[in-house]
């Protein structure tokens, strides 16, 4: 049933009655119009009569092209019906247009129905274009690209043969003169003095050679306007069904001269399969060229094709539009030669010449920048086949580019995403990669929220024994580097006399010869030169002035994520030399980051949470820093900056300082560190705070509290002092209200926590077994264990349970399970 709308307006408006007559005015053009709107818009089932859908058919080839858009619009709209396909193919077997085509599509419900429009439109390639006035086979690639890229198994074999035959001929033989004819000038200037003027190219002369997208006219042929719609859709045809199968060493060989002699047997005796096609005398393929199969013969000619491309960008373009599309061009020859040369090695090294030069020349140019990402491409997937130096490649790739155009979004996605999408052979053949990663984390210090994405999935593989240190700072000092770029901009457009306004002492610190040092070294380009500098205190007080810009804040943002990404990579590849070295870290930059509160409070949580996976890994990292570590916990002045990070190592010294975790574990380190956390707690709840300081946290000090008891529970010669402190703590604490905390119930909860302990010490042997429980109690897997009764015990009660629920959800009329047994 269609909807009550269109309905009402097939009614009123007597569609069907209008288009029963042979010419259609003003009338039914709005009817359609109304009845396309009503259909879009309406919240019913979109269905249309079948009378009215057989009247609208017809349309699809008016010569009006107006019905023809209206038309396939309405119908595109309405659902299909039962033998709706077959009125689509009877009625659509002659001149299909783009508007019946593209219907065509978007009524397919099936992989058949695909193929059946496949079929239909590779056989209308066959018709010639003089055939029909207003026939026009222009739309069939773009319609068939589309197929390609969502059901490319609708194509068969002989429409696959038939497709690469006919791009052979739209690209390598299109027409080489103007379409229309052009007038010659002159008095008697008629219609037998019009003559068809040659193509031109870029740069005004007239072309040579064969036709491609960047030759120039005023009017184009039917066989130039499809040479330009293969050559946009050749590289996605070769990336579908050219890939070559695994061959031997002799086929490849074969190949290779067979290769070869096509590029030094040049003769004009190879002819289009359509009739009429103009052969280039300057540029003519080998006669051999026709023995080969469609498909290599395929690739033969666009490899001529786009060596005439990069020949032709050379040209100086008269126009702007001309030389932004020679670079357009440019970047999918290269990309196609790439393809040719993946399928066909023999190809490298025919390719590589022309590769190599067209980098040569372009090098030195910024502005083509997006043209060189495909060459570096290029020499990633055959440049060791070829045995070439990349370096140079990989010097201004990874080196100058991300170093002066760092502010450039599309580079930064352009080569960001060429790193993911190479990755692991990055990795392998690069080894300036890792080298550079201080140059590719400026495009995250510039744009962080454009490029995160990226760096989510390139950062672990930037993390290796050699750069794990540097990075982890360089991740840290990424605001820092955010507002150094910033200056660097700055910089460079305002004259020395003007330092920019309200950051005058920044700027003037930033042009201070004293400074620059400073400055340069988070500017560097490659690794290796420190993992920090000594005067990070200095830098970070310079750029104090720069916390709030909204780019160094939202930079800072995006610190802590990848900080967990860094940690949870660097276990997988550092030794417990290299992870005892990070914890120092944790512990130095603890203390030296750029003054923004919410990223110190972030970071020095992640800090807190890492340190605690860190240690309860690889427990005798506590023993290998543990002079750090007690200095660190030492500090008072800890307790009131850095109360997150002073609680985790408070709480890894005392649970993992202990024989138990390593042998190395003394009395005398035991006692040690009793006494300093024994120090720091007896002076915070004996004197209030410092000035602008608040109260310690009740964690901070309940942790405290339980570390001291741990470690008298590892040497009982501690109990009786530790139960003094906590003795004395609840007299004070009786008193009333404290100093040191501010909320009446956390201190009695702190309160009560050291009478437990005081309790369980009065015991010592009991107090071991609680306070430092074996890890086969802290991680019990009795369930697997089958020596003890647990599985068994589990396993029946499983059983009485599931017995139980089936008889619960029988009715009452039934029998019990159990009345036989």
């Amino acid at each position: 049933m269609y909807s009550h709308g269109s309905e009402s307006l097939i009614k009123q408006a007597r569609l069907i009655k209008l288009l029963q007559g042979k010419e259609y005015g003003h009338e039914t053009v709005d009817s359609l119009q109304r009845l396309h709107l009503i259909l879009s818009a309406t919240k019913y089932t979109r269905t249309l009569p079948l009378e009215l859908q057989k009247r609208l058919l017809p349309l699809l080839f008016s010569p009006v092209e107006q019905l023809q858009v209206l038309s396939s619009a309405v119908l595109r709209e309405a659902l299909p019906f039962t033998g709706q396909a077959d009125i689509y193919k009877q009625d659509s077997n002659g001149q299909l247009n783009s508007h019946a085509a593209a219907l065509l599509l978007s009524q397919a419900e099936s992989r058949d129905d695909l193929s059946a429009l496949c079929a239909q439109l590779l056989r209308s390639l066959e018709n010639r274009p003089s055939e029909g006035p207003n026939y026009s086979f222009t739309h069939t690639l773009p319609i068939v690209n589309i197929i390609l890229t969502h059901s490319p198994e609708s194509l068969t074999e002989d429409n696959i043969t038939l497709l690469s035959k006919k791009l052979v001929d739209w690209l390598r033989y299109a027409s080489t003169t103007q379409g229309g004819g052009a007038s010659s000038g002159g008095f008697f200037t008629g219609s037998r003095s019009r003559q068809p003027l040659p193509i031109a190219e870029l740069d005004g002369t007239v072309s040579g050679d064969f036709f491609t997208v960047l030759c120039v006219g005023q009017v184009f042929t039917e066989d130039q306007w499809m040479n330009v719609y293969s050559f946009s859709m050749l590289r996605h045809w070769l990336l579908t069904f050219h890939s070559v199968s695994g061959g031997t060493i002799t086929d490849a060989a074969n190949k290779l001269q067979l290769s070869l002699s096509l590029s030094h047997s040049f003769s004009n005796d190879d002819r289009s399969e359509i009739d009429g096609s103009v052969v280039s005398m300057v540029s003519a393929t080998s006669s051999s060229s026709r023995l080969l199969p469609p498909k290599e013969r395929l690739r033969e000619k666009a490899f001529q094709y786009c060596q005439r491309l990069i020949e032709q960008s050379d040209r100086k373009a008269q126009k702007r539009t001309d030389m932004d599309l020679q670079k357009a061009c440019l970047v999918e020859a290269v990309s196609i030669l790439d393809c040719v040369c993946v399928e066909d090695a023999s190809f490298v090294y025919r390719v590589f010449p022309c590769i190599k030069a067209l980098f040569g020349r372009l090098s030195s140019d910024l502005t083509f920048t997006r043209v060189l990402l495909p060459v570096a491409q290029f020499y990633l997937n055959h440049g060791e086949m070829a045995a070439v130096d990349c370096d140079y490649v990989w010097n201004l790739v990874l080196g100058r580019y991300p170093a002066e155009l760092f502010n450039d979004p599309f580079l930064a996605h352009e080569l960001l995403r060429f790193l993911r999408l190479n990755l692991e052979n990055v990795q392998l053949q690069v080894p300036q990669y890792t080298r550079n990663f201080p140059n590719i984390l400026k495009f995250l210090a510039w744009d962080s929220p454009a490029v995160v994405d990226d760096f989510v999935d390139l950062l672990p593989s930037m993390v290796t024994p050699a750069s794990a240190l540097e990075l982890l700072h360089t991740l840290l000092d990424l605001p820092c580097l955010s507002a150094t770029l910033l200056l660097q901009l700055r910089s460079m457009f305002l004259p020395i006399s003007d330092s920019g306004g309200r950051n005058l002492a920044l700027m003037d610190a930033f042009r201070n010869p004293s400074y620059r040092g400073l400055f340069l070294f988070l500017l560097r380009s490659e690794a290796g030169s420190g993992d920090t500098i000594d005067r990070l205190s200095t830098l970070l007080e310079l750029l104090s002035e720069a916390a709030d810009w909204p780019r160094v804040v939202q930079c800072a943002q995006i610190v802590p994520i990848l900080l967990h990404i860094f940690f949870n990579t660097v276990v997988k590849v550092a030794d417990k030399k290299l992870l005892g070295q990070v914890i120092l870290v944790l512990l130095e930059r603890s203390s030296l980051l750029l003054n923004i509160p919410k990223y110190i409070t972030e970071i020095h949580r992640v800090f807190s949470l890492q340190l605690t996976s860190l240690c309860k890994l690889h427990p005798s990292l506590v023993m290998d820093q543990s002079h750090e570590l007690l200095e660190f916990a030492g500090a008072t002045s800890n307790v009131y900056s850095k109360q997150e990070i002073y609680t985790h190592v408070v709480l890894v010294l005392g649970e993992y300082l202990s024989v138990s975790y390593d042998a190395r574990c003394s009395v005398k380190l035991i006692t040690s560190c009793f006494e300093t956390l024994e120090a720091v707690l007896f002076e915070i709840t004996s004197s209030a705070p410092p000035p602008g300081a608040s109260c310690p946290a009740p964690r901070v000090i309940t942790t405290l509290i339980s570390a001291l008891a741990k470690l008298a529970s590892r040497s009982h010669d501690l109990i009786p002092r530790v139960s003094l402190f906590l003795s004395k703590l609840r007299k004070v604490s009786s008193g009333g209200s404290v100093s040191w905390c501010e909320d009446e119930e956390d201190l009695a909860s702190i309160v009560t926590l050291g009478e437990e302990l005081c309790a369980l010490l009065k015991t010592p042997g009991v107090a071991q077994s609680v306070l430092n429980p074996p890890p086969h109690v802290t991680t019990p897997q009795w369930h697997q264990d089958a020596n003890v009764a647990m599985p068994l015990q589990l396993r029946a009660l499983t059983t009485l349970m599931q017995g139980h629920t089936s008889r619960s959800q029988q009715t009452p009329t039934s029998p019990s399970p159990y009345t036989s047994m």
